[in-house]
This record gives structure tokens, sequence and C-alpha cells, in this order.
């Protein structure tokens, strides 16, 4: 019969600080294996909240997110976007993969609804992912956005300003982005586990696919769409429909 010590280390809630916790969750792969080999769960959380900080905005901060994005959707899964500050560009977000009849679009005119409306759909089914751009939130809504996230089992992250590395949060990961190099330094602020003293450096282009050709390019300019925004302005939960 195994000793109490021995059920308590493989308890998925419990590591030694000088490694990565388990989780009961697979994580989504990032598509970037020296990221996945620093998150526990090889990859993206699921089942909680993770939290991005760009350096400033389309730095790169949904480059690295396309190719999980890319298998949600695939698994037709849909992904919210909440209050994302400029129209997503359809025809980026197809070249890398992701259905446009998977993507909703929730369009607010106040935090508070964008927070509703981020805690819907984290608490829901339905979606897979939810990306969500909040403003002025404290630490009791970012408690409740993760005890959303936990009901739903789904991929939620949440992008806010650098000054909020300062602030406690109940996320279980919480990566700073800066340019380094033409490409991306990524800062482990917070995982589940051992911190990491060093930033993971990602290139500048993507990874190659499966097969030797180059994936479709997903950058900053996926949320940069030269269109209009009154395309998608009227409707609470508008659904991308951008040819």
């Amino acid at each position: 019969m195994p000793s109490l010590a021995a059920e308590l280390e493989r308890h998925p809630g419990i590591w030694r600080g000088s490694e990565l916790a388990r989780t009961g969750c697979p994580g989504i792969a990032t598509g970037f294996a020296a990221l996945d080999a620093e998150l526990p769960g090889g990859g993206w959380p699921c089942a909680a909240l993770t939290e991005i900080l760009p350096q400033h905005e389309g730095i790169g901060e949904l480059r690295i997110l396309g190719p999980a994005l890319a298998q949600l959707a695939a698994q037709g899964k849909f992904i919210a976007w909440i209050a994302p500050p400029y129209l997503p560009y359809a025809p980026a977000l197809a070249a890398a993969g992701i259905g446009l009849e998977r993507i909703v679009i929730v369009k607010t005119s106040k935090d508070s609804d964008s927070l509703w409306a981020a805690e819907q759909a984290l608490g829901s089914t339905a979606c897979g992912g939810v990306l969500a751009w909040p403003h002025g939130i404290n630490f009791a809504q970012l408690r409740r956005l993760q005890l959303a996230a936990e009901d739903g089992r789904c991929l939620a992250v949440l992008f806010r300003p650098t000054e909020a590395a300062r602030e406690p949060t109940p996320a279980v990961l919480r990566i700073a982005l800066a340019t380094s190099a033409g490409g991306l330094a990524l800062s482990i602020l917070k995982r589940r586990g051992a911190p990491l003293s060093r930033p993971i450096l990602l290139p500048s282009a993507p990874l190659a696919a499966a097969g030797g050709n180059p994936p479709p390019r997903f950058d900053a300019h996926v949320v940069d769409s030269p269109a209009s925004a009154a395309v998608a302005a009227g409707s609470l939960s508008a659904r991308l429909a951008l040819a």
C-alpha cells in the first residue's frame, strides 16, 4: 500500500520547488518547442487564466497564439474575442488556418460589459478559447474570470499592459513580451513551478510546418485591418465575416 508521502508526490497540485508543476489538464501546444518545454503541461494551460503583457500592441502577441488557435478551430471550437483594440484582419486569420466561421467578436461600450462577456464566454462550453482585452480590472474581477475559466476548461488569455506586472494576479501563467534581435523575448513572470530567470527567444518568422513548408504568417497585422471598425459594430456577438 503506497505511503502518504508517495501519494502526495503524485498529486497534480503539489510539486517540488525545483520542478514544473504537474497538471491534470494537458496544455495546448504553442507551436514553439522552446516555449512548450517551459510550460507546465507542455503548452498553454486550459481551465486556467493566462496573462500576456506586450511591450506595445502589435508586437506579436497574437502570433504566439496562432498555432493554438488554429488547433482549436480545426477541432470545431469557437474562439471569442472580447473587446479587441482593432478589428481582426480576416485574411491573416484564414491564412493562419483559423476558420473564420469559428471566430466570434464581442464588441462592448463599457468595461463592465467586457468583463461580463468574458466571464460568460469562459464559463460556457461553447468556446474552446477566449481572448480578452480588459481595462482597469482588479483582483476580485480577475478571480471571477479564473473561476469561470476553470468551469469552462478552455484556453483563456487576457492581454494587459506591462504595468500590470506589479499587481498580484490569480492567473496561473503571466508572460511579458518584448522585441529582441528582430524576434520576440518572452519573460515568464509567473507559472506553476520553479521560476524562469532567462527570457525565451522566439524567431521573427514562424517555425516550419510539417513537410518543410513555411506556415502562413500570423503576426501583428492580424489585428490591423484596413476595413472600417463599423463593419463589426452594432452587435454584441457579431461573428467575423470579412473576406
